[in-house]
């Protein structure tokens, strides 16, 4: 089990637990605290995250912003590669396609999901993350693929 997944494991029992385990990785990267995210499962490949629909997050047209969304699937695509990879891996992001299929109105809730195998390997090789995001009426409002970059730890 991951250091990630341990302290999400830990803290969800907890009341507000799960809370506390968003605003750690907010803390980790600062950038992902704009939207304001909770994330509400995880385990080993898969990861579900909800933001609220505010202000601060709209666009010119009172829906979540397009860059939001991409924040979100971006969040839960790397929280759920952290609480998959084996330990001798690292990760970072290497690319992201999206698609807007609705108005995002209202909290929108993103669910990640490797499309492939997560392994150890002697060489870096890329996983593709399918991010669903939908509202509250369970409609699907955006897509994306999050191709992150899975490579051997260096010795130390």
């Amino acid at each position: 089990m991951t250091p990630l997944l341990r302290l999400y494991r830990r803290l969800e029992r907890w009341p507000l637990g799960r809370w506390l385990f968003s605003r750690a990785i907010c803390l980790k990267a600062p950038y992902f605290g704009s939207i304001h995210p909770t994330i509400v499962a995880l385990e080993p490949g898969r990861c579900e995250a909800r933001i609220p629909h505010r202000r601060s997050m709209q666009n010119h047209i009172g829906s979540v912003h397009a860059i939001a969304l991409c924040n979100l699937a971006e969040l839960c695509a790397g929280v759920m590669t952290d609480a998959s990879i084996p330990e001798d891996m690292r990760w970072i992001p290497k690319g992201m396609n999206v698609q807007y299929l609705k108005k995002a109105m209202g909290p929108q809730t993103g669910i990640a999901q490797p499309r492939t195998s997560i392994v150890s390997a002697a060489a870096g090789y890329e996983l593709p993350v399918l991010v669903e995001v939908r509202d509250g009426e369970g409609d699907l409002t955006f897509r994306a693929e999050v191709v992150m970059w899975l490579s051997p730890k260096r010795p130390r």
